[in-house]
């Protein structure tokens, strides 16, 4: 289900930036568009996930192994992906304050799971802990291919659509309004499609990742912290690639937090109540244990638990 869900999606972003093609130079246009899609089709499934990561400047977290709480991330990432099964992935940390994590890969054997510091310093063990479980869940579910070519693409359709304002095709088919319909409609349909795949299948990887580390409540209690943090905190990579939001684990955007057909994820409120379901299904109490004292970033993990750089 999931690779016939993967080719519609890919079909549909195809056929969208066809479209966009036409309008911008009629059927020469489209013809263009539809030899640039395939060619970015294949160059992202093999390339997608490189980009990303140089995007963010991720980095191996095996550098920063001297670290305690880099060392604590490596050895449960580890210890969670050979308890799902999966082959160990690439296991990375960006220097950013934003609490927030993503993976990326084209299937099992090519993945990364990606931590910020910011994320490691306000969590604690256990948390970071369900947060990995619900991207190695991602990996299982292979959805990491579609999140990341996805954006490739999407970026793409935004590009493409803005060369309508430049450039005079498509005049005798609705001149300067059918332009600025494409300018405006196109990076929109694009996210529509992004964004419907995204919520549904970040509930799903929710409910694998608690079974994947056997605490709904760790990830529940994560999610609560990265929704706080991601509001105080701007992360001005995604900012600059909001194609890529939907990767992370929650919104990385400020501002979006509405559960709604323009929403990159599910409200966390949601996300967090079907996880104390679950947790209640699986005979844990639906109560939040004590791990953190309150500080100058809110909720912090109690003794020293800072990032590799500081």
């Amino acid at each position: 289900m999931n690779h016939t869900r993967t080719f519609m999606l890919l079909a549909a972003m195809t056929a969208l930036f066809m479209g966009v093609g036409f309008l911008v130079g009629g059927p020469a246009g489209m013809v263009i568009a539809f030899f640039v899609a395939v060619a970015l089709n294949a160059f992202s499934y093999w390339n997608a996930d490189k980009i990303v990561l140089k995007a963010y400047r991720a980095q191996p977290a095996e550098r920063f192994a001297n670290d305690p709480a880099i060392r604590a991330y490596l050895e449960d990432t580890r210890r969670l992906a050979a308890s799902a099964g999966l082959p160990e992935p690439n296991i990375c940390v960006i220097d950013m304050p934003q609490p927030n994590a993503f993976a990326t890969g084209r299937d099992p054997r090519h993945a990364a799971v990606v931590a910020t510091t910011g994320l490691l310093r306000m969590l604690t063990r256990e948390e970071v802990a369900g947060v990995m479980a619900h991207e190695l869940a991602h990996v299982k579910n292979r959805d990491t291919l579609t999140m990341t070519v996805t954006a490739t693409i999407a970026g793409a359709v935004g590009i493409l659509s803005s060369f309508a304002f430049f450039f005079g095709g498509g005049r005798e088919r609705g001149g300067a309004l059918a332009m600025l319909l494409v300018m405006l409609l196109a990076p929109i349909a694009a996210a529509i499609v992004q964004f419907a795949i995204s919520r549904s299948r970040e509930y799903e990887a929710d409910r694998v990742g608690a079974e994947i580390c056997g605490d709904p409540l760790w990830l529940a209690s994560a999610l609560e912290k990265i929704a706080g943090g991601a509001k105080r905190i701007a992360n001005d990579r995604a900012e600059r690639n909001p194609a890529t939001a939907h990767m992370f684990i929650i919104n990385p955007l400020s501002g979006r937090g509405a559960d709604s057909l323009f929403s990159t994820h599910p409200a966390t409120a949601n996300r967090v109540a079907r996880l104390e379901a679950l947790a209640t299904e699986m005979g844990r109490p639906v109560r939040r244990t004590a791990y953190v004292d309150e500080g100058p970033w809110g909720a912090r993990p109690r003794g020293p638990h800072g990032g590799p750089w500081g």
